[in-house]
């Protein structure tokens, strides 16, 4: 239970000595992207997970069991828990704050650093509080403590008052953060009942001891107006209504829930549930400490891990020697699956946590997951032999398409007309295969010498494509860029358009750090989410990120994606001899083969951003699209105006 997690003499040290603090506040109002993400809805959404987290890290702990929140007429958030209630007496380093204040009005302030007042959370910078109240024009804070109640309010991170004593409070303990989004940040932009909701009851089946009420006074039409979430068997219930009524592989799920503490002598825990089924794709929602983890990470790779080790060896036991066929792709088509593990000090990347980087989780989840399915196989013969035989069949279609696609490119290679400017590479089969789309013949001629021939190609564009939002189609078919890039991916635009046929793993967007490279990146990337949306939805298109410095110091040299970094790198030095020298890249022509290798081509040592869409949200990134780039200016000089006061720098 997770009760568990904390020892008796943890519980009762929740006080204002409890909460460190890293450093000053930085201006997170004029920089809101580099907390949240953005200011976009899926940003102005993540407030809400923010304070939410924190109250299920109470509950986590074993010192809260209930959560209220609540959606006002003016489209207010309250967030109530019967918790520890956050401390209110002066803060050791700042005597003449409360602890209150200074976890609000500071970042990196919290009770998450030490470990002393919490094992496990889903917070764990010490900026969400802190950056909800910068990016809100009124925020109140009301604690029970000690059977009385106190509050303080803000507006838009600074302080209107001290915190203040106003009244008893006998019957009630816990936090209640009442915040409203600030429209100088987010601009017209409402929270979305419907996705809240949705937030709200996805937390409640991640911790079957918290029971989560929702209330909200928005009637989208579809969203309840009040609702109670309290789940005993977790994700085995969030699967069971995931599911509804489709047909299983398996009569149960494989689910179940391990203390790592009781296994590997660590805190926390591992939670999980799978099945098969013919009715859908398969998918996987996996979550660190509550917190959604949509880009996967650590935690998955051991749960997939265990679920192929198994298979394989029940396969190996069963006699079937075509179990060892079976890959980790072939387990995700028709596996719907969630996970959920809680962990001390979990690494993240970025801030909004989308993606779990801890190594030691993937051995905690894989191991703890291992024993338990072997068991699950051998207990149910039945579901394990039907489930082994659908994986058998995915992997043989697999190998087979393989096959086809194999014999297709290299016939493909010799009849296609080809684009005359197409540095093709050799190898026959798609899979591991490249395709950098490059600004111009200088810089292909570099990529050209840095390449690897064997599994990238290269494709130099002249200039700028043509901006195919709003085009004709008889306008787009002409286009010889155009033209020569789908020939090049073996594939046609629109509903002509085949994942099957396409000739090369990933499509990789290289063009320079300047205006001018933005924007041909932003056409291309326009050009593919209206013309070639699968390949986007698959995970096949990616931007290329070359860097704009490389500093020289005697034998040293490190390159620099910016000029934060450039900075950083000069004020503690490279370690080497001499004065540290300074090369600013105008473009990728100027790079020689082995920088631009090194930084932008090897995949041992480059960094590739993958173009994703938004899964709660599509039709947003739809709309963004329309605005940003279609034929109707009066929605870009909207876009100018709400922005605006975020720009710090314009590079003309």
């Amino acid at each position: 239970m997770a009760e568990d997690l904390l020892s008796s003499t943890q519980t009762d040290t929740y006080d204002a000595s409890s909460i460190e603090v890293l450093e000053g506040l930085e201006p997170v109002r004029k920089r809101p992207g580099m907390y949240i993400g953005g200011t976009d809805e899926r940003a102005l959404h993540h407030l809400v997970a923010e304070v939410l987290d924190n109250s299920m890290d109470e509950a986590v702990a074993g010192h809260a069991n209930r959560i209220e929140v609540e959606l006002t007429a003016d489209y207010s958030v309250t967030i109530r828990d019967n918790g520890r209630g956050i401390p209110i007496d002066p803060h050791p380093k700042f005597p003449g704050k409360s602890a209150l204040e200074v976890i609000l009005c500071t970042l990196h302030a919290g009770g998450k650093f030490s470990g002393k007042a919490y094992q496990t959370s889903g917070g764990l910078h010490g900026v969400g509080a802190s950056v909800v109240n910068a990016l809100s024009d009124h925020m109140r804070v009301e604690v029970a403590r000690n059977r009385e109640l106190y509050a303080q309010e803000f507006s838009r991170g600074i302080p209107q008052g001290p915190v203040a004593k106003v009244g008893q409070a006998p019957n009630r303990r816990g936090t209640s953060v009442t915040f409203h989004a600030d429209a100088q940040i987010f601009g017209d932009k409402k929270f979305k009942p419907a996705r809240l909701f949705k937030m709200v009851r996805s937390k409640a089946y991640l911790f079957s001891g918290v029971e989560i009420r929702w209330k909200t006074a928005i009637d989208d039409g579809e969203t309840p107006a009040e609702a109670v979430f309290h789940f005993p068997n977790g994700l085995a219930d969030y699967l069971a209504e995931t599911l509804g009524g489709a047909s299983t592989y398996a009569d149960r799920p494989f689910a179940g829930k391990v203390e790592f503490q009781e296994k590997f002598g660590v805190p926390g825990s591992v939670e999980w549930a799978i099945n098969w089924t013919p009715a859908r794709d398969g998918f996987i929602q996996s979550y660190c400490n509550t917190v959604p983890t949509p880009e996967g990470g650590t935690h998955e790779g051991g749960f997939w891990a265990a679920v192929l080790k198994g298979l394989k060896g029940y396969g190996e036991l069963a006699g079937n020697k075509k179990a060892a066929q079976i890959t980790r792709d072939d387990l995700m088509a028709g596996g719907c699956a969630l996970v959920s593990c809680f962990i001390r000090d979990p690494e993240f990347v970025g801030q909004t946590k989308d993606r779990l980087a801890t190594t030691e989780a993937a051995r905690l989840v894989e191991n703890a997951v291992r024993d338990r399915f072997d068991s699950w196989l051998a207990g149910d013969t039945k579901s394990a032999g039907a489930i082994l035989d659908f994986l058998v069949l995915r992997a043989e279609e697999r190998l087979r398409r393989k096959a086809e696609k194999e014999t297709a490119r290299k016939s493909a290679t010799k009849k296609l007309r080809l684009p005359g400017k197409l540095v093709d590479c050799s190898q026959g089969a798609r899979d591991g295969t490249e395709l950098f789309i490059v600004e111009g013949d200088s810089a292909g001629g570099s990529a050209k010498m840095g390449r690897d021939r064997r599994t990238q190609a290269l494709l130099p564009l002249r200039g700028k494509i043509l901006n195919v939002l709003g085009a004709a189609s008889a306008k787009m078919s002409g286009n010889q860029e155009i033209s020569d890039l789908c020939q090049a991916l073996g594939v046609g635009m629109g509903s002509r358009f085949s994942i099957d046929d396409l000739r090369y793993d990933k499509v990789i967007i290289m063009t320079d750090a300047d205006v001018d490279g933005a924007h041909i990146a932003s056409l291309l990337m326009t050009f593919f989410f209206s013309q070639m949306r699968p390949l986007i939805d698959h995970g096949h298109l990616y931007l290329a990120c070359p860097p704009l410095f490389r500093l020289t110091q005697g034998a040293k040299r490190v390159y620099c994606l910016d000029e934060a970094e450039r900075d950083a790198w000069l004020a503690k030095g490279l370690g080497g001899k001499g004065k540290i020298d300074v090369s600013r890249f105008k473009g990728l022509g100027e790079m020689d083969a082995k920088d631009l290798k090194e930084t932008t081509m090897d995949p041992a040592s480059r960094k590739l951003i993958r173009v994703s869409i938004d899964e709660d949200e599509p039709g947003e990134t739809g709309q963004l699209v329309e605005q940003l780039m279609g034929k109707k200016p009066e929605l870009r000089f909207q876009y100018i105006q709400e922005n605006a006061q975020f720009v710090d720098e314009l590079d003309v």
